[in-house]
């Protein structure tokens, strides 16, 4: 299976602090891959340097087999998009749900804007009625719900997730996860997500890459992950304070 997005000896640098120190990564077309470790480890570093939101020090960056430069065109945002953690944050407060799905659309040129925009709503389970709202007046889990949509808006095929349900309750979380899924599955999209819970990772992705101060420590299976079959002691720690870890037999 061909590459979607291949990271080479990536090195990120912030005031003389290294925030990557070389990593590598491979993720294949259409799988879910998943970066864990705890904070400043270098998770969320590698995903904004994707994305072209850190400055990239050495190494180099290929989505589909092209290489990146230091830049990030239009045509890089219409294969990628990334889904942060906070909704809230990541939404402008003073913008409509539809000027917000709309902006996109029109800075890429697009002329079937409408049918877009009610697609995209109707994507991510909600209706018609969310198009004139503000973010303040939708939940946590709707905000993450639209979002996702303007991140799926200009159809991409990869998906950057950055901790995409951590500020969400429980039960939400699983909804949008189910989500995330299911247009994962539709759309063919492969997925870089980072989380801290390991329960999700299980659940989410094939495969992850376990991270500690900007370096690789260990590649698994998430089937060797959930059997704790792991080989450093550094992961079984991050096993044994993953609250809510769930061993699958």
């Amino acid at each position: 299976m061909s590459a979607a997005l291949t990271v080479e000896g990536l090195r990120v640098i912030y005031d003389g602090h290294h925030a990557l120190k070389g990593v590598t990564l491979e993720v294949r077309q259409g799988e879910s891959y998943g970066l864990v470790g705890e904070s400043g480890s270098g998770k969320s570093t590698l995903l904004r340097a994707i994305a072209g939101l850190a400055p990239v020090a050495e190494g180099q960056i290929a989505v589909g087999g092209e290489r990146l430069g230091a830049r990030r065109d239009k045509a890089f945002y219409r294969k990628v998009q990334m889904v942060f953690q906070d909704p809230y944050g990541s939404l402008h407060p003073r913008q409509t749900v539809d000027r917000l799905l709309l902006e996109p659309l029109a800075i890429h040129g697009f002329a079937d804007i409408e049918a877009r925009i009610v697609r995209a709503l109707d994507e991510v389970g909600l209706g018609a009625g969310f198009r004139f709202r503000y973010s303040h007046q939708l939940s946590g889990g709707q905000r993450q719900r639209v979002a996702i949509a303007r991140a799926l808006i200009l159809e991409p095929s990869v998906l950057l997730l950055d901790e995409p349900t951590s500020a969400l309750d429980a039960s939400v979380q699983a909804e949008v996860l189910n989500l995330l899924e299911q247009v994962r599955g539709d759309r063919g999209l492969t997925f870089l997500m980072v989380s801290h819970d390991l329960a999700i990772v299980t659940h989410m992705c094939e495969r992850l890459m376990v991270m500690q101060g900007g370096e690789e420590v260990e590649r698994l299976s998430a089937d060797d992950l959930a059997a704790q079959h792991v080989t450093r002691d550094y992961t079984r720690n991050l096993l044994t304070a993953s609250a809510g870890f769930v061993r699958r037999a």
